[in-house]
């Protein structure tokens, strides 16, 4: 069987890499900082969307310094214990050579790369977070980082935040991307008309690794791909459709091409009205067209209200109507916006926040054990009340813990704190039995309570 062709052209030196000479700068600079013994940042973060080079970058940095090569992905299990046993355990005083473990004089240098280190999920990668905040902060050895989305995980941890090299990757224009399919396609014997190119470079929507694999898909049998072949691709990255939608029912005066666009786009009504929702305010600037607009709207989710209260979803269909062609014929005035649209500002913070919710909902799911009640219950009203309890109550945090048997992303949520801080690492080990919770600054020079002889055992609940 023969290779897959991303595999097969991946680049093997950073030279090879397309697209990014300012990030490939920056990681060979961060690589021979090496040389002189261990840098400031011991570990680089490479940040960018899927399938422009990233994990290639890691790869080929490698072979370029003749490092040998420690990869965990996410297919891999990541708790704690398992990024301690394979990363943490040769990433400070040994390293790999042949047989096993040997010393950093004897072996060399090796890279520690961490695949989709963003895409870590409550039970099956437990523990992880602690473990790479560890690993950044005593490795001995270069690591690298590898995630679509800093944002969350600098929320979870001060080291990945403050303690690492942040290289940031973008996008490959497009001509960028046909030349390199151009050489693919030479290699593989395979004519290729340059405007076939150019659709299968704009349709990939930046990321190199689509391009290659719907080249390949395209020549498979063949000697030859036309513009009509390229053209049979149907679109891979919903956003491209989504803008040409939002176009469609702003910036044109076709109501029908707007319908059937819409009936065309990947995508739920749901999603789609919340998109209008987002841009309409910016579209429609006057006050006049936004309120007509803002009425189609209303209806529109007034049907979708009905779909699911009633199960009938030819109410679809209605929503749709007003979405499409209600709100375009509801712009009067010839003012026009050539301001990018904006992507829901609804979905991004709930994709942000998907991690928070669900140790919310284990947090919620060990009380309501405990407590012999409703997660619900826990939620609205117990929840709240603990969490500004543990604030102040070192004692009640390592307890908690212990009883509930929190994790330590769990613990951080309990406290409003980051996984790593002294709070969280505390609680930790007092439910551990390692050591007893720090007093709290704000009774260390309280006053000895006076001494007034030995209580009385209370016999009752009405004795005082």
């Amino acid at each position: 069987m023969s290779q897959d062709w991303t595999e097969k052209y991946r680049p093997d030196r950073l030279s090879k890499i397309i697209g990014n000479p300012k990030a490939v700068a920056d990681l060979t600079s961060w690589a021979r900082s090496w040389d002189d013994g261990v840098p400031e940042k011991r570990a680089v973060v490479l940040i960018g969307t899927p399938g422009i080079g990233k994990t290639s970058a890691a790869f080929a940095l490698a072979k370029d310094m003749g490092w040998d090569l420690v990869e965990m992905n996410a297919s891999d299990q990541r708790t704690g214990d398992a990024i301690r046993n394979i990363a943490l355990k040769g990433a400070n005083f040994n390293t790999f050579g042949d047989g096993g473990y040997m010393s950093t004089k004897d072996g060399g240098r090796k890279l520690i790369v961490l695949d989709e280190a963003d895409n870590l999920f409550g039970r099956e990668d437990r523990g992880a977070v602690p473990a790479i905040s560890e690993l950044i902060r005593g490795t001995r050895q270069p690591v690298i980082l590898i995630m679509n989305d800093f944002y969350e995980m600098s929320r979870k941890s001060t080291a990945i935040k403050t303690e690492t090299l942040q290289i940031t990757f973008m996008r490959p224009r497009t001509d960028t991307i046909v030349n390199a399919l151009d050489r693919i396609a030479k290699s593989e014997n395979v004519s290729v008309d340059r405007s076939a190119l150019v659709k299968i470079a704009e349709n990939s929507n930046g990321d190199m690794r689509a391009a290659v694999r719907n080249l390949e898909s395209l020549a498979l049998g063949r000697d030859m791909i036309t513009e009509d072949d390229a053209g049979r691709l149907s679109d891979r990255i919903v956003r491209k459709d989504i803008y040409d939608l939002m176009k469609s029912i702003f910036r044109e005066k076709d109501a029908m091409r707007a319908r059937r666009m819409m009936m065309d786009v990947d995508e739920t009504p749901e999603h789609i009205m919340l998109w209008i929702d987002e841009n309409m305010p910016l579209e429609f600037r006057d006050r006049g067209d936004l309120m007509r607009g803002y009425e189609k709207l209303a209806r529109a989710d007034v049907f979708m209200g009905r779909v699911g209260r009633r199960q009938y979803y030819g109410f679809w269909s209605y929503a749709g109507d007003m979405m499409s062609m209600g709100v375009n014929v509801s712009k009067r005035t010839e003012t026009r916006s050539f301001d990018r649209f904006r992507f829901p500002s609804y979905l991004m913070k709930m994709s942000r926040s998907k991690s928070v919710r669900a140790l919310k909902g284990n947090v919620c799911a060990k009380l309501s054990v405990m407590l012999h009640t409703s997660t619900g219950r826990v939620s609205s009203d117990v929840l709240p009340l603990l969490k500004a309890m543990l604030k102040n109550d070192a004692e009640l945090r390592g307890s908690l813990v212990r009883d509930l048997g929190l994790e330590a992303e769990e613990a951080a949520f309990m406290m409003d704190a980051k996984v790593d801080s002294k709070a969280v690492k505390e609680a930790m080990s007092y439910a551990k039995g390692v050591m007893p919770p720090a007093a709290d600054e704000i009774h260390e020079n309280a006053p000895e309570p006076k001494k007034e002889g030995p209580a009385k055992a209370q016999k009752s609940l009405f004795q005082f």
